[in-house]
C-alpha cells in the first residue's frame, strides 16, 4: 500500500542543518524571527514555554519534541515571568553548550534545539500540506510501540548532543532526520493544523488520499474520490478542503506536479513518458498544465535544473 505521508518526507529531503544544547535557568526568553526556517527542538530535561506566531503557547516538558515546518516568528521562555521586550542572550559554555538566564546552578531546562533543511525545490508545497506546529508529548504518545521508538530516539539524540565523540555531527544529524519522520508520523492521529497530517487522521478522506496517490494516472473527479470515501460529492469536497486546506482537485494536481518535477530533475524518462506516469494523456496536455504551474515548459526545467547542478 501506498503511505502518503512516506512519499511527501522522502520528496521534502530532511537534513538537520544546525543544532545546539541549551541549559536554561532563571527567568529567560529568547524571541527568533527566522524566515521559513523549519525549527525543531527536544527537550532532554526539565521543562519550557514555546508561543509561535499565530498558535496558542504550549508548556514543552521532558522528552517531548516540537517541530516547526516553515517557522516566521516564535518565543521560547521559563515560566517565570519576563519582560515582553526582553531577550536574553545565550552564552557559550565549554564542549559547545549555551546557558541562557542564570548563569550558576543547576539547570531549570536542557534543550536540543535547532534548524534543519528541506532539499526539495517543492519543499514550500509540501510543507504547505504539514501542520502548522507540532508538539509530540513525551508522556502522551498514540501507542506504546510508537512511544518506545520516540523516547529511544529522545534519549539517543540527547546523548550523542552530550558527548564528544568522533562523528558525532553526523550520527547527530541522521538521529534528528529519523526522529522528524518519526514525529510526523505520529502526528497522523492528532488534532493538527489543516494539512495532509489532519487528511489522513480522517478515515474516510485517508481512504481517497491514498487512492490518489496509489493510482495517481487515473483521470480522477472529485465524484469518483467522493465515492471512495463513501460520502456525497458536497460533502467530500467541503470536508476534504476543510481538513487539508485546499481542494481535492488542487491537491491532486500540486501532488502530480511535485512528482513531475522529481522525475524531470532525475531524468527519469522524457517529457511523454513523465506525462504518463503522473496522468496525463498527452505531452501537450501534460506542458500546458506544467507551464501554468511551474511557469516553466517541462523541456526548459529540466535544462535548467541540469545546468544548476553541472
Amino acid at each position: 500500500m501506498v503511505d502518503p505521508l512516506a512519499e511527501v518526507v522522502t520528496l521534502l529531503q530532511p537534513q538537520a542543518k544546525f543544532s545546539k544544547f541549551v541549559s536554561a535557568a532563571g527567568p529567560w526568553r529568547v524571541r527568533r524571527s527566522e524566515a521559513g526556517q523549519p525549527f525543531y527542538g527536544v527537550v532532554l530535561d526539565g521543562a519550557c514555554r514555546l508561543a509561535a506566531d499565530g498558535q496558542a503557547p504550549i508548556d514543552l516538558q521532558k522528552g517531548d519534541f516540537v517541530l516547526i515546518p516553515a517557522a516566521y516568528g516564535f518565543t521560547m521562555s521559563s515560566f517565570a515571568p519576563v519582560a515582553e521586550d526582553f531577550n536574553s542572550e545565550p552564552v557559550a559554555l565549554p564542549h559547545g553548550e549555551f546557558r541562557l538566564g542564570t548563569q550558576s546552578g543547576p539547570p531549570d531546562v536542557q534543550m536540543l534545539i535547532g534548524y534543519c533543511v528541506f532539499g526539495s525545490p517543492d519543499a514550500a508545497l509540501l510543507v504547505s500540506l504539514l501542520p502548522q506546529l507540532l508538539h509530540v508529548r513525551g508522556e502522551d504518545r498514540l501507542t506504546s510501540e510508537l512511544s518506545n521508538r520516540l523516547t529511544t530516539l529522545v534519549q539517543l539524540v540527547g546523548d550523542e548532543s552530550r558527548a564528544q565523540r568522533p562523528g558525532r555531527e553526523v550520527i547527530l544529524a541522521r538521529l534528528l532526520e529519523v526522529l522528524l519522520i518519526e514525529a510526523l508520523r505520529s502526528a497522523t492521529g492528532t488534532a493538527a493544523s489543516p494539512g495532509l497530517l489532519r487528511g489522513l487522521a480522517d478515515e474516510r478522506l485517508a481512504v481517497a488520499i491514498r487512492r490518489m496517490h496509489e493510482s495517481m494516472t487515473r483521470p480522477w473527479t472529485v465524484a469518483q474520490l467522493a465515492k471512495e470515501a463513501a460520502l456525497s460529492r458536497s460533502a467530500f469536497f467541503e470536508r476534504f478542503s476543510r481538513a487539508v486546506g485546499i481542494a481535492p482537485m488542487a491537491y491532486l494536481l500540486a501532488w502530480r506536479m511535485a512528482m513531475a518535477k522529481d522525475l524531470l530533475r532525475r531524468k527519469e524518462g522524457g517529457v511523454a513518458e513523465v506525462a504518463e506516469r503522473v496522468g496525463y494523456g498527452s505531452a501537450s496536455a501534460f506542458s500546458v498544465a506544467f507551464t501554468r504551474h511551474v511557469g516553466l515548459a517541462p523541456t526548459r526545467y529540466a535544462r535548467e535544473v541540469d545546468y544548476s547542478h553541472s
